[in-house]
């Protein structure tokens, strides 16, 4: 999807992004014209922050709502200080931080019948995951699938993410989409 100079491009946009609030409290404006192509795209994307390969943070989009440029720019800042489960980014553990910006594809329906074919139908480590029931609905990427290979786990682990209860991805009703990510770090 992108070349070497793109993904280099790429990771500096966040980076730039996470220094810029920091300087001045308020998002990094960009020029459309100053972008290469393949971002002007409206795309949708996760900005993954780790510290020492431990989670610091992740904000991220699932559709598309703009060009990919401008969710990066969002989606930096979103992780480095507005990801509720931790405090705000310090300029000391910035330096620390490790970066990957996980680009989607577009989501598409899974369709299955019965639980067991949900589970021949997923692909680990290939797949991001979303599930909606009802109002309750959760996504994972998949490099989460590194942490929790085992299909059945994933997906229990989905479900108390969006609010629900472990086997509740069995449910009638349970919606599953997937897609693929395009990983720059």
């Amino acid at each position: 999807m992108f070349n070497p100079v793109e993904k280099q491009f790429i990771l500096q946009l966040a980076r730039t992004s996470i220094e810029h609030y920091f300087a001045t409290g308020k998002l990094l404006k960009m020029k459309e014209e100053e972008m290469p192509f393949s971002l002007k795209e409206e795309r949708s994307c996760f900005v993954t922050l780790k510290s020492a390969g431990v989670l610091r943070g992740c904000i991220g989009r699932l559709e598309p709502a703009q060009p990919l440029y401008l969710d990066i720019i969002e989606n930096a800042v979103g992780s480095a200080f507005a990801d509720a489960r931790f405090v705000p980014l310090s300029s000391e553990e910035y330096k620390l931080i490790d970066l990957e910006i996980s680009v989607l594809t577009t989501s598409q329906e899974l369709n299955f019948f019965t639980p067991e074919e949900l589970l021949q139908k997923l692909r680990p480590g290939i797949d991001g995951v979303i599930i909606r029931l009802g109002e309750n609905s959760a996504t994972y990427l998949p490099q989460v699938w590194e942490d929790l290979p085992d299909k059945i786990h994933f997906l229990d682990s989905l479900c108390e993410k969006a609010g629900l209860v472990a086997g509740d991805w069995k449910k009638q009703g349970m919606k599953v989409l997937v897609y693929q990510v395009e990983i720059v770090k």
